[in-house]
């Protein structure tokens, strides 16, 4: 049999947990760069991005939770814009989630070109609602 063993553990000691500061490197995503630091509204905004820009399960430096199935989705051969625009919203909601400082997102719009997949909608975050528009 196994014996509990209690912790006595002063109550004035224990403090209440803080949100992190969001202040990271700025990223240039498209030339794979590092070209500053950014904080607040538009830190949330680029961890939108590279969120759903990373592919889950294939960046060994990521855990399971990181990243985003869309592209490998909407990249089947037998993909139709209507299949784009049923699963897409699922897969953006399942890439944020894991980031608290994203609230809700909402007001999808979808728009086809060519071979490209227009994604647009509402992030609503502590730093308040962004934007976000991306190509999947």
């Amino acid at each position: 049999m196994v014996e509990s063993v209690y912790i006595k553990l002063a109550v004035d000691t224990v403090e209440e947990a803080t949100e992190q500061p969001s202040k990271t490197y700025k990223l240039d995503l498209d030339k794979g760069r590092i070209i500053g630091l950014v904080d607040g509204q538009e830190a949330v905004r680029q961890a939108i991005r590279k969120a759903i820009i990373t592919p889950r399960f294939k960046c060994l430096i990521y855990d399971k939770q990181y990243g985003s199935e869309i592209e490998e989705a909407v990249t089947q051969k037998d993909a139709t814009p209507e299949y784009t625009e049923a699963i897409a919203p699922g897969f953006v909601r399942d890439a944020l989630r894991p980031d608290t400082r994203i609230t809700g997102v909402s007001n999808f719009t979808f728009s086809f070109k060519d071979d490209e997949a227009y994604i647009s909608f509402d992030a609503d975050t502590i730093f308040g609602t962004v934007r976000i528009e991306e190509v999947i």
